[in-house]
Parts: C-alpha cells; structure tokens; sequence
C-alpha cells in the first residue's frame, strides 16, 4: 500500500497520540483554526489510556513547586481555565491538606505560607481535627489549601465526543513509525496498524504528542533538541480507611508522599518520592520506553511506601491495597533539581509544519494552546 498516491490521502494535520493533549490540540486545530481535515493516531484501543489515565490525577493548584515559580504561577493561572472549561471531570468535594516536615524539607512551614501568599493560593492552618491525623514529631505544620483532582474516564468521554462532532478522524491500534518531508506534500508519515498494511499519509503539519514516544520515530524526524528523563513509576491504588476516605494529603517537601482522590476507581493514589519511581534512564531513539515497561517485571512497593507514610499518618496502616498503576513518566532533564513542570514545545526546522509537544501536568493545555495561538498555523494550501 505504500505505492498509493499520497494526495488520495492527504491531511490538512496529522497528530501523533490520542491522550489529553493530542485530543485537545485536534479539537482546537479545528474550532479555532478552521482545519477540516484532521486525523489523530492512537496506538492504544481507545482514548486517555497511557499516562492521561495513569497518573496522580491532580489539578494542580501550585502548591507543588514552592521550587518553581513559574510552574506554580502557571498553576495558578490554569486551575480556575481548567475548572470551567471540564466541570463535568473535576472533583473538589473533598478536603486538601499540604503539611510540612520537621526533617528533610526544603521548605519550612513559614517559607511556604509566604510563596502561597507569593503566587495568590489560598492556604490556612488546618483544625486541630486534621492536625490529629499526623504524628506531631514529624510534622511541622498542616495547612488547608484548594486543589482538585480530575476524572480521566469523563475526560475520554469528552474527547470521543469532541473529536466526533468536530470531524477529526481516529485510528486505534495504530503507529506511526516514520516522518519525513516528502515530494507530494509538505509531509509524509508512514503509519502501521495492528490488523492491515502500512500506509503512506501526506499532511502539512504533524503534531506529536506522543508523551513518552517523541523521539520513536525513523525517517527525517530529528528528534527533540531537549534531554528527556525517562522513569518507570507505579502509582499504588488504595481503599481508604473512613478517617482518610474525603482527604487529600500532600507531605512537602522532600522524599515524602502524596494520597489523593482517584475519580476514574473511586479509590486513591498513594506515591512517594522514594518509592514511586522503580527505573530510570536518559530517552533515546531505539529504546522503546513502552517496550521497557511491559518488559518491566512491575513488582509492587506498596509495602514500603505504606511504612514509610505510617509513620507521619498512621491511620494509613488500615488502607486497604488494590492494585497498582505502572506507567513511564517523562520528564524534562534540566527540571531534576527545581521540580519544574513546563511544557515542551518544539517546532523542527528540518520538517517544516512538524511539532512535537509534552506537558508535564495537564493543565499545562494552555501554555500549549497560547503558544500555538502565536503560531502561523494555516489550513490552507494542503
């Protein structure tokens, strides 16, 4: 199939993975640039699979990065975008608490009460109720703050519907393996289904979002110019005990832990900073990092995480294990020490019309979006 003529298959854009950012970036090309022909790869059986689903599932707010300024003032900027554009997926109906270490914190409770005044969060001293549920001796301080989390079951639903009735075109099962510039058009990728033949598919832009995958790809494509950390990570899903079940808890800011709502299984995540990241290694072309992990033998630390966290809450030690995520999170290299989350966004000067695109937290979307807004992106002369 690789003979066709490339202009019976011509797209307007082709974007590379089906997850939160390729879904909304598809959408978008359409509502606010006028695309008609678009067509969005997915390797996975459906939408929101990968890292969009298993993952933390918190809407950040800032608290995080007392480290990194301009992610958590990002934060801050996008939570309130977030909320209003998909209601229907966020879940605020339970209490947040960030508490900070006696030992080991970066922070102390007085410097991150001043950088939450710095970037407008709210935040203030919990009750005595809450502050009961942490062993003194290890906790500084426990504050009342406003975070949600998000539901990604809700958030495919949206994309499924929102790819349909702006007209963008999904493949599942679906890879692309090549990208180069062609003849014909601007662009040509090669594309491998699970059940059929290569194709040859010509387009003016390709956008890869791809999370993990951005530089699994032969032909032209240079790969990014940005050093990318890849980890195998597991995120344990966790019954909570009564006293736990409607609180989110964040301990900052060092090898400590977090516990927050899992929308999709009505469950919690429970990561630790020690303990959550079981591999690592630096991204490269020919290192499957999806291959890594289904290689990876995925034996759960639940056990460990569960002491160490026992220790600051010990209420924790009646939750009740279910199961664990295993996904590979990629990170940005030079954002190691401050934490940071932006986004990558880089345009390929080799492939003209060619993008790939990582966010490191999903309300970055904006920071993706104002950026293409500056972008000159036309449909036209495809």
């Amino acid at each position: 199939m690789l003979g066709l003529d490339p202009r019976q298959l011509s797209q307007d854009a082709v974007v590379i993975g089906g997850g939160f950012y390729g879904a909304a970036i598809a959408a978008y090309l359409v509502k606010q640039r006028g695309f008609k022909r678009i067509l969005l790869i997915e390797r996975e059986q459906t939408l929101l699979a990968r890292a969009s689903y298993n993952n933390q599932a918190r809407v950040h707010n800032g608290y995080h990065y007392p480290r990194s300024f301009t992610t958590a003032y990002r934060s801050r900027v996008n939570l309130p975008k977030f909320v209003r554009d998909w209601p229907q997926a966020v879940k605020q109906d339970f209490i947040k608490l960030y508490a900070i270490a006696r030992r080991n914190s970066k922070v102390t409770a007085k410097q991150f009460e001043r950088f939450c005044r710095d970037i407008g969060a709210s935040i203030q001293p919990a009750d005595s109720a809450l502050h009961a549920l942490f062993e003194p001796r290890l906790i500084e301080g426990v504050f009342l703050v406003e975070e949600y989390a998000f539901d990604t079951t809700r958030l495919a639903k949206w994309a499924e519907h929102e790819l349909k009735a702006s007209g963008v075109q999904v493949r599942y099962q679906t890879q692309v393996t090549s990208i180069s510039r062609g003849a014909e058009a601007p662009l040509q990728i090669i594309v491998d289904p699970k059940h059929g033949d290569q194709e040859l598919i010509t387009c003016r832009y390709v956008f890869n979002c791809t999370y993990s995958g951005l530089n699994q790809f032969k032909g032209d494509f240079p790969g990014v110019r940005t050093a990318l950390k890849q980890e195998i990570t597991e995120m344990a899903l966790m019954q909570m005990p009564a006293s736990l079940k409607d609180l989110g808890i964040t301990v900052m800011d060092g090898p400590f832990f977090s516990m927050m709502p899992f929308p999709a299984r009505g469950l919690h995540t429970l990561s630790h900073v020690r303990y959550t990241p079981h591999l690592h290694w630096s991204d490269q072309r020919g290192i499957d990092p999806y291959k890594r992990l289904n290689h990876y033998g995925q034996h759960t630390r639940v056990d460990r995480i569960v002491r160490d966290v026992g220790r600051y809450i010990p209420a924790i030690l009646e939750a009740k294990y279910i199961d664990s995520l295993f996904e590979v999170k990629t990170v940005l290299t030079k954002n190691e020490v401050d934490d940071g989350r932006p986004i990558l966004f880089e345009r390929h000067g080799e492939l003209p019309g060619c993008y790939s695109i990582l966010g490191g937290k999903i309300d970055n979307i904006y920071d993706v979006l104002e950026i293409l807004d500056a972008e000159n992106i036309s449909c036209m002369g495809v």
